[in-house]
């Protein structure tokens, strides 16, 4: 097995890039909360970052777009934009089986 092969116990680290209580900010909050719930239960790290209050670490994360997921663990490090209403799509991203 690879050094970053994923197993089944691994903790999701998860940074969301939004813009303040906007709108399509609140919708990913809630969406990435959900798909944790029900797909990552007990192995996830969430990380809200509003780019209003700290520029500097959208800055460094190169975010230019908001709502932005970056998924930072397991590897490799992947970036969803939008609002994550597709679970679909967005557990195929991040390697998840929808089952």
């Amino acid at each position: 097995m690879s050094e970053h092969a994923m197993i089944a116990s691994d903790v999701f680290r998860f940074q969301l890039f939004v813009a303040g209580d906007a709108f399509h900010s609140s919708q990913a909050i809630a969406n990435l909360t959900a798909l944790c719930v029900d797909y990552l239960p007990d192995r996830h790290d969430i990380e809200i970052v509003d780019v209003f209050r700290h520029p500097d670490h959208a800055s460094s994360a190169r975010v230019t777009l908001t709502p932005t997921l970056l998924k930072l663990f397991p590897l490799p490090v992947i970036a969803i934009v939008g609002t994550l209403s597709d679970t679909g799509a967005v557990l195929e991203a991040l390697g998840l089986d929808a089952s």
